[in-house]
């Protein structure tokens, strides 16, 4: 078991854990994750690792309430317990001196993108990071960008920070002024793969870090493949991350989408029983 030691809200949706795991903080790199269940008979859910404090032996993991298994997580408390956790899993982000790179973040896609923003800047990568989210109170972790990006564009649906439009349009503009050598995009699976559109035609290599259904998270289940090139690849031994103009992005929104009225239902059910109790 792993214990909780701060937790912090970013928005009414969006926690922020700081959790002891001295292994983990010890090998982890950049665009590594872990699996964690809450519950003796809880589901595994993947989550990113957003940092790590070796001296402190803890990790950091942003969690947006989602469904079921996110909601129980989000509940927990400073000093709480999470009941099981393993990592970390994955391929590590590919890091050297490529030029002059952008991040494109959309919502709590910022998180995972720390190590790789920072981890680019130490190898001497300029680095561009672009933040997307519908509504300011949606934009995270701006501040702590800024410490590893050499410059940092908001952009938001609604104008209510930054500049008003999509995080394409934020790329875009960096694109039309200098010459990108890398792009790397993590959020929803829709902002991925129209961010993979736009840099496909400026022939501008891209990497998506995937967040697909996953069960086990070491290659044995099956539920997080992908079609990448034609071939199929297991999101969590062969990735997270991908070449984004290889990816299946219409297969992978399909998968997404197969257990929603599933999780819809398991929400409501929780939300009756928590205001059944209360």
């Amino acid at each position: 078991m792993n214990k909780i030691i701060s937790k912090e809200y970013f928005s009414a949706n969006v926690v922020k854990f700081e959790v002891e795991a001295p292994l983990i903080a010890k090998s982890r790199k950049a665009g590594h994750f872990v699996m964690v269940k809450v519950g003796e008979k809880g589901e595994r859910i993947p989550l990113t690792i957003a940092d790590a404090d070796l001296q402190k032996g803890t990790i950091t993991l942003v969690v947006q309430k989602m469904g079921v298994s996110s909601s129980k997580l989000c509940a927990l408390n400073a000093g709480d317990y999470i009941t099981d956790m393993v990592g970390p899993l994955g391929k590590a982000t590919h890091i050297e001196n490529f030029g002059t790179v952008v991040c494109a973040c959309g919502g709590v896609g910022t998180a995972p993108m720390l190590p790789i923003a920072a981890a680019l800047k130490k190898a001497g990568n300029k680095v561009i990071s672009v933040i997307a989210a519908r509504t300011r109170e949606l934009i995270i972790l701006e501040e702590q960008m800024r410490e590893y990006a050499d410059e940092v564009i908001v952009m938001t649906d609604d104008g209510s920070y930054g500049t008003k439009g999509l995080v394409t349009n934020g790329i875009e503009s960096v694109i039309n002024r200098e010459k990108v050598d890398l792009c790397v995009t993590i959020g929803p699976a829709i902002m991925m793969k129209f961010v993979s559109l736009l840099t496909k035609k400026y022939e501008i290599p891209t990497l998506a870090s995937l967040n697909t259904i996953m069960v086990d998270g070491t290659g044995m289940c099956g539920a997080c493949r992908v079609s990448v090139g034609g071939k199929t690849k297991f999101v969590c031994v062969d990735g997270p991350e991908f070449d984004a103009h290889q990816v299946d992005f219409d297969e992978m929104l399909m998968r997404l989408s197969g257990y929603k009225d599933i999780e819809r239902q398991e929400m409501e059910k929780m939300e009756c029983a928590s205001g059944a109790r209360e």
